[in-house]
């Protein structure tokens, strides 16, 4: 089949078949078709989108131009969360030893960060000697002894969506929903799993700040991954505030020890980890309901065996192997710390979360372009959630940069991004929407 004739067909609206859309992704993983030709698919993608039958086999192709792990040799269910990305969205880092701590096993293949939100493998990397792309025998083997693994995509697993993804990326079609639900699923595919949950953020430090997009959305990947034959389910969760206190990568790091030890728990972060945790367990088939599920989690966690499922697999990756008891001593630390005060008495009311990601960035925390390299230490700790009362001088978050004039220009930012009021406005929901296969 000529490509030029499949991109034609889509373009003028046409149903591609299964047999066209293989053939397409057969070319683009060989390299047979044109950087030219994929960004004319995928701009015909972008402008007329796709039925739920091309989507599956769009996402199906791209799963098979790789390698598919087999996890049949384990002895209880694999599954896996995937977050659509948010600032201070560090909860892989908990879920996937909760999970694990409950009879599950969790194969979690993450990403890099992506604009002003952070990526679970860059947050992994600021553990010194951690492995975050291990080879797949040290994936299985840490998996079948942990219980879980927060890894990258290996050169292997679904390498039609890493073209696919660059190319998207410079020709302005990456808000396409099938072509994003491809990404996700193909990927998450190929991981071998046996369930899969969706975390679909909704807000201003979302991808998607409307509901009706992230609704859209969830519900795609829900009714692909299952055509697919993955039983999937999602949550929309709110994303109009950093979920964490902690933004950045090591100090999202330290935050996560804290709360899987119990020293500090963000509240809106344990209610979306314990959700999403109870929603994999039955997703899973190891509790009948979600209140099951959240009980298990619970105790989980409050008994510390999620917290050593965390030190079992950080060791097993390479990392430190008391690095849950001593966090301090490995993590990188930036030298300059600066307070942003408010500028007076009140209420926050609001927070623009998309600049306190960006912020991060500015400070050498996230990338401009996907060659930047990370600076693992820097950060922003301390950010009070909206309803929390801001005093005249006091702190509103703490800046952690590398040099004063970094930090005094995020301070800036992060000072801008607050809305301080006189009256504490009412609490909003963390979970706002659970979608299932229809």
């Amino acid at each position: 089949m000529l490509p030029q004739e499949i991109i034609r067909r889509k373009r003028d609206g046409h149903r591609l078949s299964s047999d066209e859309i293989t053939a397409f992704i057969a070319g683009l993983t060989a390299g047979t078709i044109s950087e030219g030709q994929v960004g004319a698919f995928a701009m015909a993608v972008f402008l007329n989108g796709m039925s739920r039958e091309e989507a599956v086999a769009l996402t199906i192709a791209m799963r098979d131009s790789g390698d598919v792990l087999d996890w049949s040799d384990l002895p209880g269910p694999v599954t896996d969360k995937h977050s659509t990305g948010g600032v201070g969205d560090n909860v892989s880092l908990m879920l996937a030893p909760i999970v694990a701590a409950c009879g599950a096993y969790v194969p979690m293949i993450s990403g890099r960060g992506l604009g002003h939100t952070g990526g679970t493998l860059d947050k992994m990397d600021a553990i010194p000697g951690y492995v975050s792309q291990p080879d797949v025998a040290l994936l299985r083997k840490t998996v079948l002894e942990t219980g879980c693994a927060i890894i990258g995509q290996t050169a292997d697993l679904a390498p039609a969506d890493r073209r696919l993804y660059a190319i998207r990326d410079v020709t302005g079609t990456v808000e396409s929903i099938p072509l994003i639900t491809a990404s996700i699923l193909s990927k998450k595919l190929a991981a071998g799993l046996g369930s899969l949950v969706l975390d679909v953020k909704l807000g201003n430090g979302a991808f998607m700040e409307k509901s009706r997009d992230a609704v859209a959305l969830a519900n795609s990947l829900v009714e692909v991954a299952n055509g697919a034959g993955l039983n999937a389910s999602a949550l929309v969760t709110g994303m109009n505030e950093p979920l964490a206190s902690a933004a950045g990568n090591a100090v999202e790091v330290k935050n996560a020890v804290d709360f899987l030890t119990g020293r500090y728990r963000d509240r809106r972060l344990e209610e979306v980890t314990l959700a999403l945790a109870a929603e994999m367990l039955q997703s899973a088939g190891l509790v009948s309901s979600q209140q099951d599920g959240l009980r298990r989690a619970t105790e989980a966690l409050a008994g510390g065996r999620a917290a050593a499922a965390f030190a079992r697999m950080v060791s097993a990756l390479g990392g430190p192997g008391d690095f849950i008891e001593k966090p301090e001593k490995y993590l990188p630390t930036a030298p300059v710390e600066l307070a942003v005060t408010a500028e007076q008495d009140g209420f926050v009311t609001g927070i623009a979360t998309r600049d306190i990601g960006l912020a991060v960035v500015m400070l050498g925390g996230g990338r401009s372009r996907p060659d930047d390299k990370i600076d693992h230490a820097v950060g922003l700790t301390r950010l009070l959630p909206v309803g929390a009362e801001a005093r005249s001088g006091e702190p509103l978050a703490l800046v952690h940069a590398r040099t004063d004039p970094e930090a005094e220009a995020a301070a800036r930012a992060v000072s801008a991004a607050y809305t301080i009021g006189s009256s504490k406005p009412p609490a909003e929901k963390t979970v706002l929407r659970r979608i299932l296969a229809r």
